[in-house]
């Protein structure tokens, strides 16, 4: 799956883990690549309106849900500054793909973090 839209191909997803040693790049990696396939399956999908954006946007969380233990096994976690700059990512999403009226904990309410 590719990401066409220019807005989501080039956003930095996650640009604060990276900044942050406490967050191994490896894994903040896999959580990059689970923002861009999320952006990959709204342009296949293409959600007709909020319910279908949040089946899609709560798939993803499930894969952070799970991504929480290669964080935990590399001496870090899914904290604060990872929950909301996660968030963050998610609801930017939501502006890129016409949704901006989409609530920010409804995006993610399958958190586990």
């Amino acid at each position: 799956m590719t990401v066409t839209d220019p807005r989501a191909s080039a956003h930095p997803f996650l640009h604060e883990l990276y900044r942050d040693p406490y967050f191994p790049d490896e894994v903040v990696d896999r959580g990059r690549a689970i923002l861009r396939r999320l952006c990959a399956r709204i342009e296949a999908e293409r959600p007709a309106g909020l319910a279908e954006l949040y089946a899609l946007t709560h798939a993803a969380t499930e894969e952070f849900n799970a991504l929480e233990e290669a964080f935990e096994a590399a001496g870090s976690e899914i904290e604060t500054v990872a929950r909301e700059a996660i968030a963050e990512d998610f609801w930017h999403i939501s502006r890129i793909y016409g949704f901006p009226e989409a609530d920010a904990e409804e995006l993610v309410a399958t958190r586990a973090w």
